[in-house]
């Protein structure tokens, strides 16, 4: 750029700053939403309340299906928005 355009595009850099600001902060809630570890955690935490008899088979079968729903939806939105590298 030269002086001109930027003496002319001045009044404008911090709208340009927010907006980068802006996408770093959403960069980083997608990522940590999208984020697999906690769902994988629930899992085993739900296992190990089965082998402890805390909760019945069905109750077990019913809550591993929706966490593993919810890992599934969770891989094919990294992969959409490119978070797995």
């Amino acid at each position: 750029m030269g002086l001109i355009t930027q003496i002319l595009t001045l009044p404008v850099a911090p709208v340009r700053g927010f907006g980068w600001v802006f996408g770093q902060v959403l960069t980083a809630a997608e990522q940590e939403y999208y984020d697999p570890g906690p769902v994988r955690g629930r899992l085993a935490e739900l296992e190990q309340e089965l082998l402890a008899g805390q909760i019945s088979e069905e109750e077990f079968d019913r809550r591993e299906d929706e966490l593993l729903d919810r890992l599934e939806f969770i891989q094919n939105e990294r992969m959409r928005l490119g978070l797995d590298t």
